[in-house]
């Protein structure tokens, strides 16, 4: 009988792990909020120690860093910190489609090194890009660890006392007004039928002409939430018919995006 041995050096080093990272909602316009009031520490502890990141945008993530620092020193200088964008092409039209292959951004998980994945402004892949890289990750055998923060959607959604047992997300609505408003319809139509939550957010230029849309659209019964900088300091939150809003509406901050949400 023969026996083979493997060599020691062929063992193959162990992959490090995709964390995704959330961030402030503030997209790193209020230095002086305190990171801690929203932040975990677990969470902060993390993206000290990491070396690598895929980012949405290099200048927002090391705007974020740098407050990290603060807390957590960093492993290294903020300079010498690896950090790959995302293409343009994946913020105008994201990236949960698979048309992206985000494989080559793993390369330093490949070698041993844990990566980081972070966006603007609260969860990376949720409602921001970031889907592709967490595939690749899964194809590639990397493990994925999200960490905890703030994530618009949920924190809109348990501040609207809406149904929260069964909400869905419908990203961003059309930006012509025609079909905004026979979108608006349909995602109504959706929620008094089923009582289904619908969600979903704006950009801060848009936010007057979605409340418009929705003040002319929705019947009067209908119930909106609108909230937007929530864990922030200018954070607000309002829900109640479309009846009341029609007789008092509210301006809506145009500094950060706002999450809608109607049902019954």
């Amino acid at each position: 009988m023969t026996i083979t041995s493997t060599p020691q050096n062929s063992a193959q080093a162990p992959s490090g792990r995709l964390y995704l990272i959330p961030a402030p909602l503030d997209f790193g316009c209020d230095s002086e909020m305190d990171l801690q009031n929203t932040m975990p520490w677990g969470t902060l502890s993390v993206a000290s120690r990491l070396q690598y990141w895929v980012c949405e945008n290099a200048k927002s993530a090391r705007a974020y860093l740098k407050r990290v620092n603060e807390i957590a020193p960093l492993r290294s200088p903020l300079q010498a910190l690896n950090l790959q964008e995302l293409p343009r092409e994946v913020h105008k039209k994201g990236d949960h489609t698979g048309n992206f292959d985000a494989r080559h951004l793993l390369t330093p998980a490949l070698d041993g090194h844990d990566v980081g994945l972070v966006s603007e402004a609260g969860m990376p892949a949720v409602a921001d890009p970031g889907s592709s890289v967490v595939r690749a990750a899964h194809d590639m055998g990397i493990e994925v660890i999200p960490l905890t923060g703030p994530v618009s959607l949920l924190l809109a959604l348990a501040a609207s006392g809406l149904n929260g047992q069964n909400f869905a997300f419908a990203g961003y609505l059309p930006q012509d007004a025609t079909e905004r408003a026979q979108r608006v319809r349909e995602l109504e139509s959706l929620a008094l039928k089923t009582g289904q939550t619908q969600l979903f957010i704006e950009t801060p230029y848009r936010n007057a002409a979605m409340l418009q849309t929705l003040l002319q659209t929705l019947q009067h019964n209908t119930r909106l939430a609108v909230c937007s900088g929530l864990t922030l300091s200018r954070g607000v939150c309002r829900s109640d018919s479309i009846k009341n809003w029609r007789q008092k509406t509210s301006p809506l901050d145009n500094s950060t995006p706002a999450v809608f949400a109607l049902g019954r």
